[in-house]
């Protein structure tokens, strides 16, 4: 049932060895709650696996027998390195049977109770309480009710962050949220009536929060308000590392607890991406008055490391209802104007600080790529498979094959088409930007479906058609994605470059990326931190980019990964047209499949 790792292994004779035990229940116990944090779990579900059989991989093939859960739980609670909630010990075992490591269970402890204070307390700026007229007003001037909608959701989630410490604003790509983000930091400062606010805008990733500078300082041009106004709201984006300043060497941050950022609004974006660590970190890092505003889609792919954060403090699975009484407040009389609460969940402090976007400004309700995402969300395959099968279709392709055969000939006419025009252009940015327009996405790492055997594949056919000469490790066109942050060049995790000549100047070859201040940085490959070649990447890698044509490609076999939130975050990506290539079969499997963490956060934040 279960593959332990080395480390799993190891972990667990440590355990014993420190509980002066050679207990075979602790032991089992122990390994697999290391391999649950190494598979992205904050803790370990004891009812899940009491009474099964577990394959030892890593030891020969052998077997062991987890115990029955009474007894279990018995032996654990008698030893010396399991404690209860509170107790400092290794292991933490609490009263639903679930089992942490210490520090995810301290992790998951502080940040409830963080999201709880701020859930609770209100913002009591003497402009916001005492003048409704004005706050009406700027939301008026700033979110306009012209769409048609019942409710203006943008509007509410404005008066959400206005209100509120904590505002979690969701929603699928393209329903608005970094455009509506930009108008809010606006109307928020002038709520503040001009005071000198610390605003600070950030994400997970290099990518991410590029993507968001970007996506500001477009918008930001466009907003009525003054110049004054204009000129406070941020143009620079961090990584959230960056932001807390790393300490080299160490997993900590140099603001944290004890020493607090000097923010006043601290905007996350791609917040599904964020882990149960690093959310913990940020928002101990912030001073008690401070507002913090979660960008991002509930229903994408979670973060790599432990947790499910976002989905958990969404509530995820549960219908939502929204804040009546702050809307009340400012618009009077909105009987008409809120969703239907009967069915929606019980009231809540968190739940008035959660807004989720649904009106949709890139795919039209028409459109094959929004029907087909909205099916695999809803995890109904029979019907995201019909929409594949239907015949008039203006985005979408379906291509079934079975074989390593079939995909490569079929594959190799696609990367031609796709890589083709950027390696005949001269111009680095230029470049960049025609390379950025295709992209393959797989679901895993290894196989012949896997983007190691794709990549090598994808140099190979550019090879083969002389468009790309593969004799020197840095050749012309390879393009080259960044795996880790190398904080001194100014390169984080998930940036994506090419290897070109520089043009005018010499005949050298540099990496060259794009720049949040649309001017090209270059640099020498030789001194790159840890990067791959990135014709095709991984759907999680994806997360936070968008690309004009994909192809998502799904492996022969099916594997844990395969989840309906893998294929709507790769289905997602896509702003133009998607092909999907794979087995009816696995596709289904993996759209009924639905990502399940354990956790303890949803639990204590909602019930």
């Amino acid at each position: 049932m279960n593959i332990f790792t080395y480390i799993d292994l190891h972990f667990a004779n440590f355990i014993n060895e420190l509980a002066k035990e050679n207990d075979p229940d602790l032991f089992i116990a122990s390994a697999l709650v290391s391999n649950a944090a190494g598979n992205g779990d904050v803790c370990l579900d004891l009812e899940k696996y009491a009474g099964k059989v577990i394959l030892d991989k890593a030891e020969d093939q052998k077997t062991l027998q987890c115990p029955p859960l009474n007894i279990w739980i018995e032996k654990l609670k008698n030893t010396n390195v399991v404690g209860k909630p509170g107790d400092y010990r290794p292991l933490i075992l609490d009263d639903k049977n679930r089992l942490y490591l210490h520090r995810y269970w301290d992790y998951e402890n502080s940040l409830s109770e963080l999201i709880r204070k701020k859930a609770i307390d209100d913002i009591t700026g003497p402009d916001i309480k005492s003048d409704p007229k004005k706050v009406k007003k700027l939301l008026e001037n700033y979110f306009p009710d012209t769409t048609g909608e019942k409710i203006n959701l943008q509007k509410l989630a404005a008066l959400t962050s206005v209100n509120k410490k904590l505002c979690i604003i969701s929603g699928g790509p393209g329903t608005g949220k970094t455009t509506a983000i930009a108008k809010i930091i606006a109307f928020l400062i002038e709520v503040e009536s001009g005071a000198k606010l610390n605003i600070y805008l950030c994400a997970p990733t290099g990518k991410a929060a590029a993507k968001l500078a970007e996506s500001i300082r477009s918008t930001k041009k466009h907003i009525d308000c003054s110049d004054e106004t204009k000129k406070q709201i941020p143009q620079e984006a961090y990584t959230i590392h960056r932001m807390l300043k790393t300490i080299p060497g160490s997993s900590g941050f140099y603001y944290n607890a004890e020493n607090k950022l000097l923010a006043d609004i601290v905007v996350v974006d791609e917040a599904s991406m964020v882990d149960l660590a690093l959310l913990t970190k940020l928002i101990e890092a912030l001073p008690e008055k401070a507002r913090i505003i979660l960008l991002g889609d509930k229903d994408q792919l979670a973060s790599v490391e432990a947790g499910s954060v976002l989905g958990d403090l969404c509530n995820r699975g549960n219908i939502y209802g929204y804040p009546q009484k702050l809307y009340k407040e400012i618009e009077g009389n909105v009987d008409n104007m809120i969703p239907d609460m009967e069915n929606a969940c019980d009231k809540h402090a968190l739940n008035d600080c959660i807004v989720v976007l649904n009106k949709n400004y890139r795919f039209s309700k028409q459109s094959s790529i929004g029907k087909l995402s909205m099916a695999v969300k809803n995890g109904d395959a029979e019907a995201a498979i019909g929409i594949l099968k239907e015949k008039k279709k203006d985005e979408i392709y379906w291509e079934e094959i079975k074989t390593q055969k079939e995909l490569y000939l079929m594959l190799e006419k696609k990367i031609v088409e796709g890589y083709s025009a950027y390696l005949k252009i001269n111009d680095p940015i230029a470049a960049l930007k025609s390379f950025s327009r295709f992209k393959i996405l797989c679901a895993v790492n290894k196989g012949p479906f896997g983007i190691e055997s794709i990549n090598y594949f994808a140099e190979s056919v550019l090879a083969k058609k002389r468009l790309i000469n593969t004799s020197n490790q840095w050749y012309r066109g390879r393009p080259v994605l960044i795996k880790e942050n190398g904080y001194n060049l100014g390169l984080y995790n998930g940036d994506m470059g090419l290897i070109m000549q520089a043009q005018g100047e010499d005949d050298n070859l540099y990496a060259f990326f794009d720049s949040n201040l649309e001017t090209e940085r270059k640099f020498s490959p030789r001194i790159l931190p840890k990067h791959d070649t990135a014709y095709a990447m991984t759907v999680h890698k994806s997360q936070g980019s968008e690309f004009e044509n994909i192809v998502l490609l799904l492996p022969e076999n099916d594997y844990p990964v395969l989840t309906r939130e893998l294929i709507y975050t790769g289905i997602t990506r896509s702003t133009g047209k998607l092909t999907i290539i794979g087995t009816e079969s696995i596709l289904k499997t993996a759209i009924l499949r639905k990502t399940q963490r354990a956790s303890g956060l949803q639990d204590a934040l909602w019930s």
